[in-house]
Order: structure tokens, then sequence, then C-alpha cells
């Protein structure tokens, strides 16, 4: 199996070489470089070509947010997944609208980790839980800034999907229900256990509402159906 290809950019020496050490560990992955600011990793992608980037925020010189599009320019299709201590929601909204493919909080669990690496090479996005009730807040009070510009990879804005009130029409009443729960942050085990459904039920229904809504992960949903939710 080819190995995913990592590069951990952070200032903070400790951290940063224990993490490399942990990340190392898992036979899936191989950490290829290790950097402390914005200029180093972009040596680093350049040299290396990682497949995706984990990348704290606040980095002496340039943020991490900042260099989010020189580091896709550098390599594009590469992956970045913010990794912070920064619960702040505009953090959250500038990297997300700078393209970035994730943002995690640093008191993320190392097998949470591994596996929202898997998925966001798979093409998802992943936003930590406790962060999802603030991508909200952050959308709805900034929806119109956040949505100009801001291309991802396909060239539609990764935060902040276009309003369609008539969207909601093709939903149906369960399929509403869910994306309320997805707006609210809820796990599909938790939303299957708050509506007494199975779990593969709700993954069908989630499949469904990125479907009709012309979406393409639960980020997202999440931020329509607050755009929904303020209009």
């Amino acid at each position: 199996m080819k190995l995913i290809r990592l590069l951990v950019v952070d200032d903070h020496t400790l951290f940063r070489r224990g993490l490399v050490a942990l990340l190392s560990l898992d036979e899936r992955f191989e950490v290829t470089s290790q950097a402390g600011d914005i200029g180093e990793a972009l040596r680093c992608v350049e040299r290396d070509r990682p497949d995706l980037i984990l990348l704290d925020n606040h980095l002496p010189g340039v943020l991490g947010v900042d260099g989010i599009v020189p580091l896709k320019q550098a390599a594009p299709g590469i992956r970045i997944l913010m990794l912070t201590v920064s619960e702040n929601e505009n953090d959250l909204a500038a990297a997300l609208q700078a393209g970035a493919d994730g943002y995690l909080l640093k008191t993320v669990e190392l097998d949470h980790l591994s596996a929202y690496i898997i998925k966001v090479l798979a093409g998802e996005s992943v936003i930590s839980p406790e962060m999802m009730t603030k991508l909200v807040t952050a959308f709805r009070t900034k929806a119109p800034a956040v949505g100009e510009g801001a291309a991802t990879q396909n060239g539609s804005a990764q935060g902040a999907p276009p309003r369609d009130p008539s969207g909601m029409a093709l939903l149906s009443t369960r399929e509403r229900e869910v994306l309320a729960h997805i707006a609210c942050g809820d796990s599909n085990k938790l939303i299957a256990r708050k509506l007494d459904i199975a779990e593969t039920t709700v993954k069908i229904h989630v499949q469904h509402i990125l479907r009709k809504l012309q979406l393409s992960s639960r980020v997202q949903a999440a931020v329509y159906a607050a755009g929904q939710a303020a209009d």
C-alpha cells in the first residue's frame, strides 16, 4: 500500500516532534518532513511533495491561514488540514475561505486524527465537533464577506455555498430534520440516536441532502442550513 506522505508544520518544537513520532507509528503514514514556519514549509513542499499538510495557525511571521494559498499554489492538489489551539470562529472562517480542507483542535485524539487524515484525502471536509456551532455562527454573521472569492480546488467557495431558498423544498421532512442536526454539529451516530433511526439510514439521508442541494460536504451543508435560518 502506498504510504500517505505528511508534512507537519508547527513552531512548537516539542509538540511537533511528539506528533511526528506518534504519526510515524501508523504504518499508513510517512512523515516526509517538518517545518516551523511557512517559508520552511514551502521549501519542504517543493522538495518532498507531501500528500497532506498538518498546519498550525499561530506561526511566526506568516500565519498558517495566510500560508494556505501559497502552499496550494506550490503543490496543486495537496490537502491542508489545520491543527491548532485556536477556537476563534474568525480563524475557522478564514481557514475555510482560504481553501483549508479541514480544521481540527489540538485536543483531538490521535486515532481520530488519523481517521480525519484519511477522510480528507478521500475528498471530505472535516471540522472538530466543538467548532461546528462556531462555524454556523461565523457564516451567519459574515456570510457576504466569506462568500466572496476563496475558491476551492473545484472552483467553488469551500465554506459558503450559495443560498437557494427553493433548495429546501427539494428535501423531505426527514431530510430537513437531519440537516438541522448537521448544522448543530451532530455526528451520524448522534443523529441516529436522536431520531431513533439506523446510522446507515442517516448516511443515506446525508447523501441525498448533499445531492439535492448540490453541495460537496457536511461543512457546506451546515453553512447552507445556517444561511436559510438567517434569512
